[in-house]
């Protein structure tokens, strides 16, 4: 679609102007800050959400057994509590019939509250050795283990082996499990139990130092004297013999309330503490068996407040994440719906339009007005007008120059060629030029182009054929790509013939074709009357139009052989204009057309049927399309490595066969088809902050202005019976 701009473009400042020092500095446009902004805000909310559940960062080596000769004896033979914050190290056994129930690596959402409720049911305290990952998931469990009067303790943020680990880790693996729990009950623990301990005597020479070294941060050390060894889940009865103490002692004894299926440990807690309360034990927190202050400290002021914040970063990333989670899901639905719909569709249409003998209706043979909106074309007009005079089916020209300042409506006179005219306006706009070329126009049966196109001889033929069925009222033509030499030409290219093309088969099976592309279309003068001509409320007046048509009752369809070679945007800030002006022109479109979702009759049919397609296909998939590879870039940091490849080359290897299938509809050249990978990695993105851009106009109420693209006259007249573009006339080879 060719785009033009209702003022004249200003003269350019020369590079070497003195303004130029005066000039402010240009800011990142706000186009590319907001998508940005969003990326990185998504991206660190993945990173967090990863940090959170031990994806980033985390360590899961254990190290090997190793010796013990430079523990101290008393602690190698002393009891569950070790204390080294003075320097010198003690321990501590519990008093006969005191028992303290510890649970390792919650809150779990599932195991927590059952625990909970059966030590609440027998009114029971216990230590929850939690970690960081766990409690900034699930504070309100957290909250609820302190306000039922249990005790709390850390177990590090992430659950390393601290033995493996520097100091600065050591440090950084307390803080943040501090920072949890004070975000979740608003507390600090001076208990502490590292990962994979057990009994003291097991202490090694590796684990002593940063026993050691916490001690010196003011943490007690608790280990265990009585493992129930639920986590190897030998069964109820097992776990209650294994966590039993002989001859009435005291113990510290050690359970798990997450890391996978408690229901033994749920099933044997219950009886274990009823059985043993009525033998005389009392389940208590470990400061209240020893008589000691409490373990918890309140947090206040800014530590109170890193905490909160915490906690609700954490909740947000993972809310975000599952958003995101569903919104790929979503967006996997539509693509796979889509590509399948493409190709089941595609493959109806070719056969019905391609069978021996197939006609839409008489052979149309009257004469045809092509009508040509051209705004400062001078670089491409000549090319566009030659490739029309050539054609085999009787037609007349129309140029309507609209404003141009460049001299393209004397460029079109001076070629003196039959049967062209050209009809001079005000800078209006392409709707306005094109509702003046149809009140010029002498014909029933209306062709309308780009001033970049150039049409093969055979095109006006093709396009007006399906017009011998009465029930037509308008027809796509197949609109290619001719500048597709370059990288970013190559990509339009793959999307012109895979995207476009076979979207616009499925549509025409569908009956609810959303776009006449304004390259390469025509239509019945009556049914341009009836529904008021083109419009000038939207930025896609094609889309505009080809919709008013489908709610008056006209069919569309799509004349495959009625190619037209257009000059596709050279730069990315060329492509950017473009695309920008039809996401946000079809979002128009779509807006003015709302009504047909509760009409009767042809309106109802597409608003019912067209108007979801269209949104789902063209404004929902491409915006949730970005998802596809973050979770790329996520899943090739941070794993599976392997089983992310897998997946997106699987979807690589659906699109390459709907691509390959479209160009061989098509009768292109495979080899094109060699940058799809890298389309699919960086075009995408491009196409995303586009309509992210668009979203944000809408939402916010913002006109967009039209935009001239600039021109190169790159695509050249087309051989006959090539379908392919020549040396254009003062311009590069198209190929």
């Amino acid at each position: 679609m060719a785009t033009r701009s209702h003022r004249p473009e200003r003269a350019t400042r020369a590079p070497d102007d003195p303004g130029d020092r005066n000039r402010p500095r240009r800011r990142l446009p706000m186009r590319l800050l907001l998508p940005l902004l969003v990326l990185v805000a998504l991206m660190a909310m993945l990173m967090l959400r990863g940090y959170v559940h031990s994806e980033v960062l985390a360590d899961h080596r254990v190290g090997p057994p190793a010796a013990n000769d430079r523990v101290p004896k008393d602690i190698l033979e002393g009891g569950p509590v070790i204390d080294t914050r003075e320097g010198r190290p003690t321990s501590l056994d519990l008093p006969d019939r005191e028992l303290v129930l510890t649970f390792d690596d919650g809150p779990d959402p599932v195991w927590t509250p059952k625990v909970l409720d059966v030590l609440k049911k027998h009114d029971a305290h216990a230590v929850f050795f939690i970690t960081g990952t766990m409690a900034s998931r699930y504070p309100e469990l957290v909250q609820r283990m302190v306000d039922e009067g249990h005790e709390i303790g850390l177990h590090t943020f992430n659950h390393p082996d601290l033995a493996l680990q520097s100091k600065s880790r050591v440090d950084w693996e307390l803080s943040q499990n501090q920072l949890a729990l004070a975000g979740a009950a608003g507390i600090r623990t001076s208990l502490f139990r590292p990962p994979y301990s057990s009994f003291a005597q097991n202490m090694d020479n590796n684990s002593w130092p940063v026993t050691e070294y916490i001690g010196s941060k003011g943490y007690i050390t608790v280990v265990n004297d009585t493992d129930s060894e639920d986590w190897r889940r030998p069964g109820t009865e097992q776990i209650i013999r294994n966590a039993t103490p002989k001859n009435g002692d005291g113990a510290v004894v050690l359970m798990h309330d997450s890391g996978g299926d408690r229901s033994q440990t749920v099933a044997a807690l219950d009886r274990y503490v009823s059985g043993l309360q009525d033998k005389g034990y009392r389940f208590d927190t470990l400061t209240a068996a020893l008589n000691a202050p409490s373990a918890h400290t309140p947090v206040a002021g800014l530590e109170s407040l890193k905490g909160e914040a915490w906690v609700f970063l954490v909740q947000a990333s993972d809310e975000t994440t599952d958003v995101l989670v569903a919104g790929l899901a979503v967006v996997g639905v539509l693509v796979f719906g889509r590509l399948g719909l493409m190709l089941v569709l595609s493959v109806a249409h070719a056969r019905r339009v391609r069978r021996r003998g197939f006609r839409w209706g008489e052979t149309v043979t009257e004469p045809v007005s092509v009508l040509v909106p051209a705004y400062n074309e001078a670089k491409c007009i000549e090319q566009t007008v030659r490739s029309l005079v050539a054609s085999d089916h009787p037609i007349e020209v129309l140029v309507i120059d609209d404003g141009s300042s460049d001299g393209t409506a004397r460029i079109v006179e001076n070629l003196g060629l039959p049967g062209v005219r050209v009809v001079r306006q005000l800078n209006a706009g392409k709707p306005a030029a094109l509702n003046r070329g149809i009140a010029n126009a002498r014909y029933d049966l209306i062709v309308m182009m780009d001033g970049d196109t150039v049409f093969e001889p055979t095109t006006v033929r093709e396009l007006v054929q399906p017009f011998g069925d009465p029930r037509v009222g308008a027809v796509a033509g197949n609109a290619k790509v001719g500048n597709r030499d370059s990288l970013i030409g190559a990509w339009q290219h793959i999307e012109y013939v895979m995207g476009f093309n076979l979207d616009r088969r499925m549509y025409d099976v569908l009956r609810c074709m959303p776009t006449i592309p304004g390259a390469v279309g025509a239509f019945r003068r009556s049914a341009l009357e009836r529904v008021g001509g083109m419009s000038d409320d939207t930025l896609a007046e094609d889309t505009d139009i080809t919709m008013a048509l489908h709610r008056d009752g006209w069919h569309v369809v799509y004349a495959e052989k009625a190619v037209a070679w257009t000059e596709a945007p050279e730069s990315v800030q060329q492509l950017w204009s473009q695309r920008y002006r039809w996401s946000y022109g079809t979002m128009q479109a779509i807006w003015k057309h709302r009504r047909s979702l509760v009409d009767r009759g042809p309106s109802g049919r597409f608003g019912r049927v067209g108007l979801p397609l269209v949104s789902m296909f063209m404004v929902v998939a491409p915006l949730l399309a970005p998802l596809i590879d973050v979770f790329l870039l996520y899943g090739l940091v941070f794993g599976p490595t392997e089983k992310t490849i897998g997946a997106w080359l699987g979807v690589l290897a659906v699109q390459g066969v709907c691509a390959a299938y479209a160009f061989h509809l098509d009768k292109e050249r495979m080899t094109h088809l060699i940058s799809l990978p890298l389309q699919q990695i960086l075009y995408r993105q491009l196409m995303y902050v586009v309509l992210l851009q668009s979203w944000i106009t809408a939402l916010t109420g913002g006109r967009l202005r039209w935009q001239k693209l600039r021109r190169t006259g790159a695509v050249g007249l087309p051989g006959t019976g090539s379908g392919t573009p020549q040396q254009p006339v003062g311009g590069r080879s198209a190929r």
